[in-house]
């Protein structure tokens, strides 16, 4: 586990969501840790932070330094593999989720994130689409956990599954596999592989190209 404050470590994640939005501003920064924040975040935050190394202050903006970016990087990953799990796995609500994913960003050890991850089948986003930050375990070729979740290129031939999330590189294409009954939730049976990939959802057959396939996640289901 960390071993900054639970508050540090909120700041950081300002600082970190807060750059992938385009914004590096203090003013932003401070609104968005507020919000996570029962007493809000002031200047005094950052320059915290700024003193242990972990950011520069400069122009009415902040930085991430090398450490700090590695702190940040280790609590969003926990975050949102958080989210992964009580969402695709325990189904819980969006309200639940966030609540559990903001607790346990905080106290998820190396191993365990890494665990959840492997048992996620390496998820590239959370369930609002933002990236996970992959870890060690993410190119590793041998898992000591067998993933719940998996790519369908790498789903059993002749296996029913339930699709779990879709983490397309162009979002027309989850709205032209929506139209096709494609959607998260879906149950589908894999029927062949080569030279496209063969699915059966409902009474409906599709062919899939190699790479949307892979942008697709299933859990193994029983057959009904």
């Amino acid at each position: 586990m960390s071993d900054l404050t639970q508050r540090k470590e909120e700041i950081l994640e300002a600082v970190f969501t807060e750059r992938e939005a385009g914004r590096d501003g203090i003013g932003d920064v401070l609104l968005a840790a507020s919000r996570e924040l029962t007493a809000g975040a002031a200047p005094v935050d950052l320059e915290a932070l700024a003193k242990d190394g972990l950011a520069t202050l400069s122009d009415g903006r902040v930085a991430l330094t090398a450490d700090g970016e590695k702190r940040a990087r280790d609590i969003v990953r926990r975050h949102r593999l958080t989210e992964r799990l009580f969402r695709d796995l325990l189904d819980v609500g969006e309200r639940v989720m966030e609540e559990q994913a903001c607790a346990l960003e905080h106290i998820l050890s190396v191993e365990a994130t890494d665990s959840v991850c492997t048992l996620l089948g390496h998820p590239p986003t959370c369930p609002h689409g933002k990236p996970i930050p992959p870890g060690p375990c993410c190119g590793a070729y041998q898992k000591t956990l067998r993933p719940l979740v998996t790519g369908l290129p790498a789903f059993t031939l002749g296996a029913t599954g339930r699709i779990v999330f879709i983490a397309p590189k162009f979002h027309d294409r989850m709205d032209r596999l929506a139209a096709l009954g494609v959607i998260p939730g879906s149950t589908i049976r894999l029927h062949q592989r080569s030279p496209s990939f063969v699915i059966e959802v409902g009474e409906t057959t599709i062919a899939l190209d190699p790479e949307i396939a892979g942008e697709i996640y299933v859990k193994p289901v029983e057959a009904r």
